[in-house]
C-alpha cells in the first residue's frame, strides 16, 4: 500500500525535557485515523513534525512517500491540509466566504487578485460537498462557528491535498453544530476523491465509523494504535485515562461514561 505517514522511533527533546519518545506510527493511503490525547500529550508536536515545522531529535519521518531530508518541506506542505480552529482568528472578517475558500489554493490570508472562473467553480464545488453553499457571498464574520469550520475545510481542499488534518475541528461547537459538521466530514471521507484524513480530538464520541483506526498518545508516547474497535474499549481507555470509564458503542460510534458508584 502507498505510505502516507511513517514515523520510526521518533524522539523530540527541548531544554533537557523529553516531549516525544519512541513514536512508531504508519498511516497508509485510504486509512482514516482518529488521534486522541489529553492536553500536553504530544499531539500538536506530532502534527508539527508531519508538516515539517519541527525536526525530530532522533528517528526518521516520511510523509507522502518523501523521507525528511530529501524533500523541500515548503513543497510538501502544499500537499497537506491542516484545519485548526485557531486559523479562524487569522482570516479577514469582512471577506466573502467564497474568497476565504479560494485563498486556500494559494495558502494566503485574503485574495490579492481576481479569482478565475475555474477557481470560483471549484470553491462552489467544495462548498456544496460540505453543505455550506448557502453561505456563498456572505461575509465570513456573519457565519456561525460551525459554518466557519466547514468553510475552513473547503479552503483546505482547494489545494487538492493528499493528507487532510482536522485538528479539534469541533472545538467550541454546540451539539447540533457539531453533529452537522461531523456529517459533512463523514460524507467527505467516503468520497472517491477523499484525501487521507487525520481527525484529532479529545472526545471519543466524535470518532465516526469512517475513522476505523485510532492512535492514543499519552505523555509523549504511543499508548495504543490499531483498529478503533480494538483500541477504544472500556479496559483500554480506563488504563489510558488512569480512571475507570465505560465505553458503549451506539450507532457505530463509541460513547464514554463514568460508571455509577451505586
Amino acid at each position: 500500500m502507498t505510505s502516507i505517514i511513517e514515523m520510526s522511533n521518533v524522539w523530540w527533546q527541548r531544554d533537557d525535557k523529553t516531549i516525544l519518545q519512541g513514536i512508531d506510527w504508519h498511516v497508509n493511503k485510504g486509512e482514516h485515523w482518529a488521534v486522541l490525547g489529553l492536553n500536553g500529550s504530544g499531539k500538536t508536536t506530532i502534527l508539527n513534525m508531519i508538516n515539517g515545522y519541527m525536526w525530530p531529535t532522533q528517528g526518521q519521518i516520511s510523509v507522502l512517500g518523501h523521507p525528511f531530508g530529501s524533500v523541500d518541506l515548503r513543497d510538501l506542505r502544499k500537499r497537506i491540509g491542516w484545519v485548526s480552529s485557531s486559523l479562524q482568528e487569522k482570516l479577514y472578517a469582512s471577506d466573502r466566504t467564497q474568497h476565504v475558500v479560494i485563498s486556500g489554493k494559494h495558502a494566503s490570508i485574503g485574495l490579492y487578485e481576481k479569482p478565475s472562473e475555474a477557481d470560483v467553480e471549484q470553491a462552489r464545488h467544495w462548498m456544496q460537498r460540505l453543505s455550506c453553499l448557502h453561505l456563498y457571498d456572505r461575509t465570513y464574520q456573519s457565519c456561525s462557528q460551525g459554518e466557519k469550520q466547514k468553510l475552513l475545510i473547503a479552503r483546505a481542499l482547494m489545494a487538492s491535498p493528499k493528507l487532510l488534518i482536522l485538528d479539534e475541528a469541533t472545538n467550541g461547537l454546540d451539539f447540533l453544530s457539531r453533529e452537522a459538521l461531523l456529517a459533512s466530514i463523514d460524507e467527505l471521507a467516503q468520497g472517491p476523491d477523499a484525501p487521507t484524513l487525520l481527525f484529532v480530538t479529545h472526545h471519543i464520541e466524535e470518532i465516526l465509523p469512517v475513522f476505523s483506526r485510532s492512535l492514543l498518545i499519552r505523555r509523549g508516547e504511543v499508548f495504543a494504535r490499531g483498529l478503533s474497535r480494538d483500541v477504544l474499549t472500556s479496559a483500554g481507555l480506563s488504563a489510558f485515562f488512569e480512571t475507570e470509564v465505560e465505553v458503549n458503542w451506539r450507532g457505530e460510534r463509541p460513547w464514554l461514561s463514568i460508571p455509577s458508584s451505586d
